[in-house]
């Protein structure tokens, strides 16, 4: 895998392990709302919502984490699918968050364009 992949699988990781907290424990602040929705309005009933979508960031994150371990300790295949298999989630899932909100376009970068650049990355 080279570096290029590898950097971006970095900052893949530390984007989700940034908005891991502010979706699971901070979205009850107006400033985390407005930056995670553009809106500062509250919508408590979505708060076990929030708490496990913040998880799932984290759990994301820790993939790309394991997979770079792995490329790194003399398992390079596993590592190169692992962090293969994380970064099409990431990007399917930041493609799936535009489409069903395109307000929400920020978020959806911020998700799919560092898991874009490891595939293609990979590719050329």
């Amino acid at each position: 895998m080279n570096a290029v992949s590898q950097v971006f699988a970095m900052l893949a990781a530390a984007i989700h392990l940034v908005v891991w907290p502010l979706e699971s424990f901070l979205y009850g602040h107006p400033r985390v709302r407005y930056l995670l929705t553009g809106s500062t309005a509250d919508a408590p009933e979505v708060r076990l919502w929030r708490f496990n979508v913040g998880f799932y960031n984290l759990f994301l994150a820790l993939g790309l984490v394991a997979g770079l371990v792995l490329l790194h300790t003399g398992h390079a295949g596993d590592g190169r699918a692992v962090i293969t298999y994380v970064a099409a989630f990431m990007l399917a899932g930041g493609v799936t968050l535009f489409a069903s909100e395109p307000k929400l376009w920020r978020g959806a970068l911020g998700q799919a364009v560092p898991a874009a650049v490891v595939l293609l990355a990979e590719v050329f």
